[in-house]
């Protein structure tokens, strides 16, 4: 089954399941995205639907004449409100059938049908957003591509909401045009074309700036895979310093080569949502350009970091499984985990440097978009150390200056190999694959 549009559970771990979930009944499915209100005199995002209001509970039950009936009937009488319903043969207990059930948690009394279905089921697992405190539920991850849908919009910040410290803060015309790029990505669903973007002058001499000067230091600073790559952008996707390339083919390349996509995002994702892209090999990516006033500075991505720094190694192999195991490692972990996961991939994929004949160079995104640090990172000064997820997972980093500490890999299928060892000590009820 190919991982780019659907992440198979293992139940228990090493045990092969093959069965194919069937949805009972289209007329059970309901949408869960509403669509977001904006406030009056404010781009601020107010959500409609709360995922936390929703879980889903995977149980098995003996197969017999009326089961589903009577399951249903129970949720019923608890007043709790059905979203989506699948069914399967479990391969956990052969003889007993499978339910996937999407809840309300908002409506009716949610306890009172979990200990109905405690008595009766042979095994029951709560998947939920609203996983804090409770050890007996697991965090919900998405199961198959489109779900991604599902949280592309539960954002930290919204994209035009910008910081007091921020070099486009007092520029009016900046901001709108920033809220610009936040609304078309906040409109995108999965399987559409990636918006266009007509980019104005000044935007493409920004990108421009950036290009001709970081095209200096690729051939001495940047790992081989990068420049290996980097060729085949300018002669398929538009790299040049007078022209700013659009995701769509960006995306289009990316996917030919290694099943990789871009999504655009209107904002700053949690580490949870935005590792779980990973999984389906999607990078959720920006748009927007950093202010003309600091063209070598930018405090958070913007589409010079994403393209020239994330795209061109996503269109490696090793790389792309390196990037999809992280993403794979994250689905259903617990918090501490993915705080540990997300410093793995701030050390590696955004600030990462590689041993390749005797010598060390860079691949992570962050160094590769930035001039300075591309530099800083080879000039002997910081400290490096031997990527290890376990060690890795725990430092601690700066996030608004260069940074002290690198981590480096033997490879990328090295490292991936270490992400798997790592991924197997994570505590949840299944594997994934």
């Amino acid at each position: 089954m190919d991982l780019n549009n659907m992440v198979n559970l293992v139940e228990e771990k090493g045990q092969a399941n093959e069965s194919q979930p069937q949805p009972l009944s289209s007329g059970l499915e309901r949408q869960l995205f509403t669509e977001p209100q904006l406030q009056d005199g404010s781009s601020y995002v107010k959500e409609g639907l709360d995922m936390k209001t929703s879980a889903s509970i995977i149980f098995s039950l003996k197969e017999e004449v009326g089961i589903l009936a009577k399951t249903l009937t129970m949720f019923h009488k608890c007043r709790v409100n059905l979203l989506h319903i699948e069914s399967r043969s479990s391969k956990r207990s052969p003889g007993d059938y499978e339910f996937i059930v999407e809840c309300d948690t908002a409506t009716g009394d949610m306890n009172t049908a979990l200990e109905h279905l405690r008595q009766k089921a042979s095994y029951l697992q709560v998947i939920s957003r609203n996983h804090h405190d409770n050890a007996e539920t697991v965090p919900w991850f998405p199961r198959k591509i489109r779900e991604l849908d599902r949280f592309a919009n539960q954002i930290l910040t919204y994209g035009s909401e910008l910081e007091a410290d921020h070099p486009g803060f007092t520029d009016p015309v900046y901001v709108a045009r920033r809220k610009q790029f936040a609304d078309i990505a906040y409109n995108y669903r999965h399987g559409q074309s990636l918006p266009r973007v007509e980019y104005t002058r000044e935007e493409v001499k920004t990108w421009g700036t950036v290009f001709r000067e970081l095209l200096e230091l690729y051939p001495t600073h940047a790992c081989r895979e990068h420049n290996h790559v980097f060729p085949l952008l300018i002669e398929n996707c538009g790299y040049r310093e007078d022209n700013v390339p659009q995701l769509e083919d960006v995306s289009n390349f990316l996917k030919d080569s290694t099943g990789f996509t871009l999504r655009p995002v209107a904002g700053l994702l949690s580490s949870r949502d935005f590792l779980a892209g990973l999984a389906f090999r999607v990078f959720h990516s920006t748009q927007y350009i950093r202010h003309p006033s600091c063209p070598y500075y930018t405090p958070e991505p913007d589409v010079c970091h994403e393209l020239l720094g994330h795209a061109p190694l996503f269109a490696d192999p090793s790389f792309a499984q390196f990037s999809q195991e992280i993403g794979l490692a994250s689905l259903g972990a617990p918090d501490e985990y993915i705080e540990k996961l997300a410093t793995c991939y701030w050390y590696t994929v955004e600030f990462g440097l590689c041993r390749q004949d005797g010598q060390i160079k860079a691949y992570g995104a962050g160094l590769l978009s930035s001039y300075g640090e591309l530099e800083h990172c080879l000039s002997g000064k910081p400290q490096l150390l031997p990527f290890d997820p376990v060690n890795t997972g725990v430092q601690k980093y700066p996030i608004t200056e260069y940074q002290p500490l690198y981590f480096v890999a033997e490879s990328f299928d090295d490292a991936k190999e270490k992400i798997l060892n790592f991924a197997s000590t994570i505590p949840r009820p299944f594997s994934v694959r």
